[in-house]
């Protein structure tokens, strides 16, 4: 782990050169945002909905009970902005999108399309790395944003069902316990989850040696890798921001 951590830092500080050297095309970098985000659009949009209704199902009945049901909107969009539409949203893309990176340079590797790329003098990592990990960066907190929304719609419409909540009662309590440093934070973690997701997947891949099976094991550990990492970061970034609160 150590060493493919290292592996992906040096990819990394290549694909900031590359940039810096102005060679990545603005065609590439839309492509890869359409095959990262926007086909994965769905798929986290449904699984932000699923998640906030199980939510409101989980806390409605019990605040009720205990007569704090002005505070369901309010819980359920702060643990939605905090944690799970960010997480919820990077697992989805990185299990789609994340798999799909590393066995297409995977396969470019077996195939030697990576060593023809190194004969026209270009950095193969900065050439194939750079417009995903744009790409990853820009999009996925656009997803994040758009997973909130339909998370806290969701939870709204879910509580409405099971206990009659009033919406406005909802709105209240999620305009009272919302922050714009809430959203700051989502924001920040779906940049960095985007990044690494491109970053652990595009190493992953480019490092298979082998054939057609070997693609087939790289990708799954890719998967595996980006949501380890994926973890990690998000324990740091919540640490970080627990600690200079």
């Amino acid at each position: 782990m150590i060493e493919f951590f290292g592996l992906c830092v040096q990819n990394l500080f290549r694909c900031i050169k590359y940039l810096f050297a102005r060679q990545v095309r603005f065609s590439s970098i839309i492509s890869q945002a359409a095959s990262i985000s926007y086909d994965s659009l769905p798929i986290s949009l449904i699984i932000a909905f699923i998640a906030a209704a199980v939510i409101a199902i989980q806390v409605s009945k019990q605040f009720l009970m205990s007569g704090a049901e002005a505070y369901i909107g309010g819980t359920i969009t702060v643990i939605m902005i905090r944690e799970i539409a960010p997480g919820f949203v990077a697992l989805a893309i990185g299990a789609r999108a994340g798999t799909a990176i590393s066995a297409e340079i995977a396969n470019m590797q077996v195939t030697s399309q990576v060593d023809a790329i190194k004969t026209l003098k270009v950095d193969p990592v900065g050439y194939y790395f750079t417009p995903r990990l744009l790409a990853s960066a820009i999009t996925v907190p656009m997803v994040v944003l758009l997973a909130e929304f339909v998370g806290v719609v969701g939870g709204m419409l879910v509580s409405q069902a099971t206990i009659n909540l009033h919406p406005s009662r909802y709105m209240n309590s999620v305009w009272l316990w919302l922050s714009t440093r809430d959203i700051y934070i989502s924001l920040l973690k779906a940049l960095v989850f985007g990044v690494v997701i491109s970053l652990v997947c595009a190493t992953q891949g480019y490092k298979t040696k082998g054939g057609a099976k070997e693609v087939g094991t790289s990708t799954t550990q890719a998967a595996i890798l980006s949501t380890i990492y994926m973890l990690i970061a998000d324990f740091l970034i919540n640490l970080v921001f627990y600690i200079v609160k």
